[in-house]
């Protein structure tokens, strides 16, 4: 058995990665870009390995998200499926869900309905 992950924080210029849950929650603010997304895949990854059902992203905090940005959340949604997981964005901004929808991807991603 793997040793309890603590919660963790992963922060550059660009972007906040937040672990809130080990292997379940994972908090993201700032921009979701080429500079920064080798870090969110390296927290997503862990994730995935270390825990079971759902891994929620909450991406409340996401400023920008660009091609590289969305590569990740397809990336991150393929290797959950792969782990018997899935995937679920959490406070999706209204920029994101439109990038989302124009691109179908809001057919592929599994994003949780806002509550209120």
């Amino acid at each position: 058995m793997s040793a309890v992950q603590q919660p963790a924080q992963v922060a550059s210029t660009a972007i906040a990665i937040s672990v809130d849950d080990p292997g379940s929650l994972v908090s993201v603010e700032g921009r979701l870009a080429a500079a920064t997304v080798a870090e969110l895949r390296a927290v997503l990854v862990t994730a995935a390995d270390h825990g079971t059902g759902d891994l929620v992203l909450d991406l409340g905090g996401v400023e920008v998200v660009d091609a590289s940005g969305l590569g990740v959340l397809v990336g991150a949604h393929r290797l959950a499926e792969r782990r018997q997981r899935r995937l679920v964005l959490r406070n999706v901004p209204q920029r994101l869900e439109r990038l989302l929808a124009a691109t179908r991807l809001n057919r592929v991603l599994t994003m949780e309905l806002a509550t209120g």
